[in-house]
């Protein structure tokens, strides 16, 4: 095999290597909160940047950060759902999130403020 040969080789297995570990390094910058949200079904209905059926995660934050019951009433919400703020479409309420996923859940929610 010549030199030029060798060398595709390598670029060939550089490349396939780079692209492999995209995922992996993709994976890592998700956070917990954010898997444990796409397990609880949250991601259902919410996006972290945009309105799906319930508002933006970052429009809740924008909406609650300065609140100082912030971060309680919104882990109320999330285990036992509510109406009316965002609405007329009601947010069920989710008995598979017990009271401190919930509260993790809305402490990383207002995490999400932008420029916060």
């Amino acid at each position: 095999m010549g030199l030029g040969a060798r060398r595709m080789v390598l670029t060939i297995w550089g490349l396939a290597a780079a692209v492999g570990a995209v995922p992996v390094a993709a994976q890592a910058q998700v956070s917990a909160e954010q898997r444990m949200a796409a397990s609880k079904n949250c991601l259902s209905c919410h996006g972290v940047q945009r309105k799906i059926v319930g508002p933006a995660f970052k429009d809740i934050a924008s909406k609650y950060a300065d609140h100082p019951e912030a971060a309680t009433r919104l882990a109320d919400k999330i285990r036992n759902g509510g109406g009316g703020v965002w609405g007329p479409i009601p947010m069920p309420a989710n008995p598979k999130v017990n009271e401190a996923e919930a509260r993790q859940l809305a402490d990383w929610v207002l995490t999400l403020k932008p420029g916060g």
